[in-house]
């Protein structure tokens, strides 16, 4: 679990995953379940999740929170495939870095049962990350949807605050 949260950071100081949105302008609305802070649900992890409603369809994401390496997000559900995900738009760090590269998106399902929050990241091992257009990347997550590495292992987080 620490290896998949460290992953996360490195790919977003270092360009992401992906260098074409699901969707361009957020249509569904946000899941109030998951606004608020999130701490790891192993008590050996430190990295807590921040998660915080910017407006109707969208959401401001900050991971690890409070820290010198802080990263960014706007984040909105889309739905593909029958399925619905989170898109995550890295846009900076705490420091004041921007991305250096186009690949500034990832794509991740999630659970919330009780206070308990599960999160797993699009593998772009299976999704290959090279797609040109929204399209594409689409029809490859529909392609792979049933392999059961699509995603990578899921991270789960405990809430801290209660939910507004």
């Amino acid at each position: 679990m620490k290896k998949a949260l460290f992953a996360i950071a490195c790919a977003v100081l270092v360009g992401c995953d992906y260098a074409v949105p699901l969707v361009k302008t957020p249509a569904l609305a946000i899941d109030r379940t998951v606004v608020g802070l999130w701490q790891p649900a192993k008590t050996n992890e430190t990295e807590a999740l921040l998660v915080l409603p910017l407006d109707a369809h969208q959401y401001l994401v900050e991971y690890p929170v409070g820290t010198e390496h802080a990263m960014f997000a706007r984040a909105c559900l889309c739905r593909v495939g029958g399925k619905t995900l989170v898109q995550l738009e890295w846009f900076g760090t705490a420091t004041g870095t921007l991305p250096d590269s186009k690949e500034v998106f990832q794509f991740a399902q999630y659970t919330v049962k009780g206070d308990e929050l599960t999160v797993s990241l699009l593998n772009p091992d299976v999704v290959k990350k090279d797609a040109a257009t929204t399209e594409q990347l689409t029809e490859r997550i529909i392609a792979n949807a049933g392999k059961p590495n699509c995603f990578r292992e899921p991270a789960v987080y405990r809430r801290l605050t209660s939910k507004q």
